[in-house]
């Protein structure tokens, strides 16, 4: 048994994941006033996202949740200019933890 038992990549809710790192990553850089933190939270939540999608699908799907994943990171930007920062953010998460749950987590 090892020191850590980190959990099955099938059994992981990458919904759950994908929100955590949208909205997570976004409040970290913010209350930080870290960008950089803000985008290791990112980062780590999508990289924990990818182990669980390639465990689940198949890597077309893959390919197409990280990019949602990641675009929707870049599209909150410009969209936040033009609706706010928070309803931004909550509508790609909500994009992209909805895709996660449909393709990878039913």
């Amino acid at each position: 048994m090892s020191m850590i038992d980190i959990k099955d990549p099938k059994n992981v809710n990458t919904a759950a994941v994908v929100g955590l790192g949208l909205v997570g990553g976004w409040l970290t850089a913010r209350e930080t006033g870290i960008r950089p933190l803000g985008g290791a939270v990112l980062a780590a939540a999508g990289g924990w996202a990818v182990r669980s999608w390639l465990a689940k699908t198949d890597p077309l799907t893959t390919a197409g949740l990280t990019a949602l994943y990641v675009g929707g990171f870049g599209a909150s930007h410009p969209l936040a200019k033009k609706i706010g920062s928070w309803p931004a953010v909550l509508t790609v998460t909500t994009v992209a933890a909805g895709a996660a749950g449909v393709l990878a987590d039913r």
